[in-house]
Formats: C-alpha cells, sequence, structure tokens
C-alpha cells in the first residue's frame, strides 16, 4: 500500500526570494541531517527558457533498531530535480530516493508559486508518497514509520527555510529585487 501526504504552507516573502532561499538551503542548523548537497547538472530548457538543475543530496538519519538488519548504513543519496520558470514565477521540485529503494521509495514533489493576491507572499504545495514492497510483513510498518519521519523532518525543512529567509534579509540581499518586484 502507498501513502500520500500532502501539504500546504505560505512563506511571507516573494517568489524570487523563497526560490533563492529554496537553492541554498543548506546548510542550515535545522537540516544537520543533511551532509552534503552537490550540483550534478544545470541548464536552461531551449524550448521553454526554464532553468533545469539536478542535484545529489547525500543525507542521514538513525535507523530504527527493527530495520537495522534489512538496512546497511544510515546515509541516503537523494536525487533532486529542479525546474524554474521566472515567467510564469514557478519552481517544481522533484525528490526520490536513489538508494535503499528496495527497503522504500520516496517521492516528493514541491511546488513554489507566487502568490496571485498579494506579491510578497509565496504558495508552498507538498506532495509525498512513501511505498514499501519488501514483504515480510514489514510493508506497512516502514510507510507508517517512513510517514512519521517525513512529516516531523518537514516541520525542521520549513524552520530551516525560515532560517535562510530570515538571515538573507538580514544580510540584506533582497532589498534591490523587492523594490523591483513592486513595481511590476
Amino acid at each position: 500500500m502507498v501513502k500520500f501526504y500532502q501539504h500546504r504552507y505560505s512563506y511571507d516573502y516573494s517568489w524570487n526570494t523563497v526560490s533563492y532561499a529554496f537553492l541554498t538551503r543548506y546548510p542550515n542548523p535545522f537540516a544537520t541531517h543533511v551532509l552534503s548537497v552537490d550540483t550534478l547538472d544545470h541548464r536552461i530548457d531551449a524550448s521553454t527558457g526554464d532553468l533545469l538543475i539536478t542535484r545529489l543530496l547525500r543525507k542521514t538519519n538513525s535507523v530504527p533498531r527493527w530495520a537495522r538488519s534489512i538496512m546497511r548504513g544510515n546515509d541516503a543519496y537523494i536525487l533532486e530535480e529542479v525546474r524554474i520558470n521566472p515567467d510564469a514565477r514557478t519552481l517544481v521540485s522533484k525528490t526520490r530516493n536513489i538508494t535503499h529503494t528496495r527497503l522504500m521509495k520516496v517521492e516528493e514533489r514541491q511546488f513554489l508559486l507566487a502568490d496571485k493576491d498579494n506579491i510578497s507572499h509565496t504558495l508552498c504545495r507538498n506532495e509525498t508518497s512513501i511505498v514499501s514492497n519488501i514483504g515480510y510483513g514489514l510493508n506497512s510498518k516502514i510507510e507508517n514509520f517512513s510517514l512519521s519521519r517525513f512529516t516531523d523532518n518537514l516541520a525542521k525543512s520549513r524552520k530551516g527555510m525560515l532560517y535562510v529567509l530570515d538571515l538573507a534579509q538580514r544580510k540584506g540581499l533582497f532589498r534591490p529585487r523587492l523594490k523591483l518586484e513592486q513595481q511590476q
């Protein structure tokens, strides 16, 4: 059985600011489980003008005692594919684990959309699916545990984004952009 999770959130920052923060969100004190982020590819899609970015994230988490015999190591590699359309003011991120896939597959899609009613806000929608096909009567246990851990990490992720947004704002990275956005 597949576990689905969907969450909506609004940031009190412009889309330009949130998009920048999304791409620079690591490291931050709320994501100490993220060990590294490497950009594998970035290019402009000639047909759409969208910016395409592919990154590899290395994360770690503690493994529950009941899963230690079936899971090798704490580290996991995550592939992140980002599509940014600056004209439509959308950022779509798709992530999926590329390790431990025999144990479970986690796919997440995150959408950052400019709020059409308020340019100083960005709407965020997160959709996640978790599926385990390992068998041995463990599928449900793995999916439920993973969903619980995912929702906990999502709360930390949001705190991390707010930390990066606040830090960037305090450093004055967005003042000129905000003035330009208000003129549009």
